[in-house]
């Protein structure tokens, strides 16, 4: 059973609603980290919205230098961003106060991801075996990992190529494109926290092999259909050349070929402790 066991007899196991209580402890601890992170980000608004939120629209920020770089070195068209200019606007009131809010609130979740699995971690790991214990640990450390990997590969990459090739794209030159504040912060969080759970790839295909739901021939099988789906999506967020295309898929690919990897040593595992 899940939680810890009373104090005052070991043996015997915790009651329903003391699994609750103890479940009450980890959400609330959890909840207080979210807010006093939430609490510091929204008191630097400055370094929250101008210097990181804002970063990927401006043609200053180091991944849009980088392309003009590349562009300029290698003669690429179409790459260098380096006079971006992308107009945000707001059209609501309260629009502006209510983004500084969700926004802080985001980020707490985000710096809080660590703590909050930690907590769901010690509350399970009253009902697991001390060798489970040590790999759902080891899992802990590896998610948080992951996650905040594919949040600045996604920040760093993907969000400043959505960001200037959805901004600037226009199916006409009369119409001139004003990005309203609500849907510039909806693309970046929304893109930003979808490349970081992609990032948990490898562990969700970690525990789907553990329950016999995915083999690593299924994997493999289906390597040229991942390899489609990832080159539409880099079709989609990129500027129209090979280079950014390249530059989103290799990792992303990467990431499918680990997942092989892994679902190959669970199947060995296994069969080595059946033998």
């Amino acid at each position: 059973m899940f939680g810890k066991k009373k104090e005052s007899n070991p043996e015997m196991e915790m009651s329903f609603w003391d699994h609750l209580e103890e479940l009450r402890r980890h959400i609330v601890r959890s909840a207080a980290a979210i807010v006093v992170l939430g609490v510091i980000a929204f008191l630097n608004r400055k370094i929250v919205f101008d210097d990181i939120i804002l970063g990927p629209s401006r043609g200053d920020f180091i991944t849009n230098r980088f392309f003009c770089y590349i562009s300029k070195t290698f003669s690429i068209d179409g790459l260098c961003l380096e006079n971006l200019s992308i107009q945000i606007i707001n059209i609501n009131m309260s629009g502006q106060f209510m983004m500084h809010v969700y926004i802080s609130f985001i980020t707490g979740v985000v710096l809080a991801f660590p703590f909050i699995l930690n907590e769901i971690w010690r509350f399970v790991r009253p009902a697991l075996k001390q060798e489970e214990s040590k790999a759902s640990r080891k899992g802990v450390l590896i998610s948080s990992t992951l996650f905040f990997v594919g949040v600045l590969f996604s920040y760093y990459v993907i969000v400043p190529l959505t960001v200037n090739f959805l901004g600037t794209y226009q199916v006409s030159e009369s119409v001139q494109n004003q990005i309203s504040l609500n849907s510039y912060i909806s693309t970046v969080v929304s893109t930003t926290f979808a490349i970081g759970i992609v990032f948990e790839m490898p562990l969700i295909i970690y525990f789907l092999t553990k329950i016999g739901i995915v083999t690593p021939e299924f994997l493999k099988r289906n390597r040229k259909y991942t390899l489609i789906i990832i080159l539409i999506i880099a079709a989609i967020i990129t500027p129209p050349d090979v280079f950014s295309q390249i530059l989103v898929t290799i990792p992303l690919m990467g990431l499918y070929e680990l997942s092989i990897f892994v679902s190959e040593k669970i199947i060995r595992q296994q069969k080595a402790s059946n033998a």
